[in-house]
């Protein structure tokens, strides 16, 4: 691949970015230079009203191998270290933060941070011959930061058997422990994303972004506080044009003529 081809791709349809990481002949790995792109990418679509939603794919026969080991090795030292996972802990908590649902889509292998960006989207849809790893204990290094999400992705005693052993699991065992939501063959992946993709632009888009929010700030709350966070941005929506109509339109047996 041209080495001045951009890192990431981009593509808009009708609301949906897609985002396509673009060094597929190396496993396009989350180099300083591929997490800048994709960081640039993602702040730009975060204020750009006309995105409804992002799905986050990659070239060539695998997702992401996770850090470049080469460009890490060559620079050892606890500073340059300490600034690198730093910009990549920036780029997982952007997807978290914007207002709009990011969704992986999942080919090849998803391995170390490769992994941990699956488990940061919030939606995720692999093919069916996928294969997740956290596999730098491997390699003598613990994948701490990818198991700040995959930890809350899967339970426990899953997590922490996939961390300290490295091994793969498929992309049936990755849905049942509940790291991605769907599973489809291959040749069908972007038809099932497509299909997903519908479902959340029918709804509006305040409703999806406040909800969002919402989401991942009151599961780290205690359960009454996150109750009245909950409350609170209910009573919220429900002022917003769009709830408005859409309960008018339920309780008048119609279809909801709300702008979405």
């Amino acid at each position: 691949m041209n080495g001045d081809a951009p890192y990431v791709l981009q593509a808009t349809n009708a609301g949906v970015l897609t985002l396509t990481l673009n060094r597929g002949d190396k496993f396009n790995p989350l180099s300083e230079e591929m997490l800048d792109a994709l960081q640039a990418a993602l702040d730009e679509a975060k204020r750009d009203a006309e995105v409804r939603v992002v799905v986050l794919a990659a070239a060539g026969k695998a997702f992401c191998a996770g850090h470049d080991l080469k460009q890490m090795r060559a620079q050892p030292s606890e500073a340059y270290y300490k600034r690198l996972f730093n910009q990549c802990s920036k780029l997982m908590l952007t997807i978290q933060q914007m207002p709009q649902p990011v969704i992986a889509r999942v080919q090849g292998i998803a391995t170390a941070a490769g992994c941990q960006l699956v488990a940061m989207c919030d939606l995720a849809v692999a093919a069916s011959d996928a294969r997740f790893a956290v596999s730098g204990v491997n390699y003598g290094l613990f994948c701490a930061t990818p198991s700040v999400a995959l930890s809350r992705n899967v339970s426990r005693k899953q997590a922490m058997e996939m961390l300290l052993t490295g091994e793969f699991i498929d992309a049936q065992t990755a849905r049942e422990r509940g790291l991605v939501n769907r599973v489809a063959p291959a040749e069908q992946l972007d038809t099932e994303i497509a299909a997903l993709c519908a479902s959340i632009l029918a709804k509006p888009a305040v409703a999806i972004a406040m909800g969002k929010q919402l989401f991942y700030k009151q599961i780290d709350m205690g359960i009454s506080a996150a109750y009245q966070l909950a409350g609170q941005t209910m009573a919220c929506n429900m002022m917003d044009e769009a709830a408005l109509e859409g309960v008018q339109a339920f309780i008048e047996k119609r279809e909801p003529g709300w702008k979405k």
